[in-house]
């Protein structure tokens, strides 16, 4: 519940920021905010995968995108009313970058892997 809360105030702070300094500092405040929020979304992921007993990164074999997939989807519910409510349809789209960023990065990973 203390990452919810964590993310509301970043959220907050962002946005209270970009009306202070104004629409030039628009992506750097937005590529911080999903920083902070890629973060805090691969810490909760860990945590529910060592929570759940699952073998550390590289020592499994089977299938590495569920746990994201699952966890995107777990962070990406709560996140989507959080932006909505506070921030409106640009925080919705923000939000939602950093969790298709996530999978992007996780998905070109495991492309590399492969290779």
């Amino acid at each position: 519940m203390q990452d919810y809360q964590d993310i509301r105030q970043d959220m907050r702070a962002t946005v209270e920021a970009r009306r202070d300094l104004g629409p030039e500092y628009e992506t750097a405040l937005i590529e911080s905010f999903v920083s902070r929020l890629d973060q805090t979304i691969a810490h909760r992921v860990r945590a529910e995968m060592h929570a759940a007993g699952a073998p550390k990164a590289g020592t499994r074999k089977g299938n590495g995108s569920i746990p994201i997939a699952l966890g995107s989807m777990g962070i990406g519910i709560p996140l989507t009313a959080i932006a909505a409510q506070n921030a409106g349809t640009a925080g919705l789209l923000l939000a939602w970058a950093g969790i298709v960023a996530i999978n992007f990065a996780h998905a070109l990973g495991r492309w590399r892997e492969r290779d």
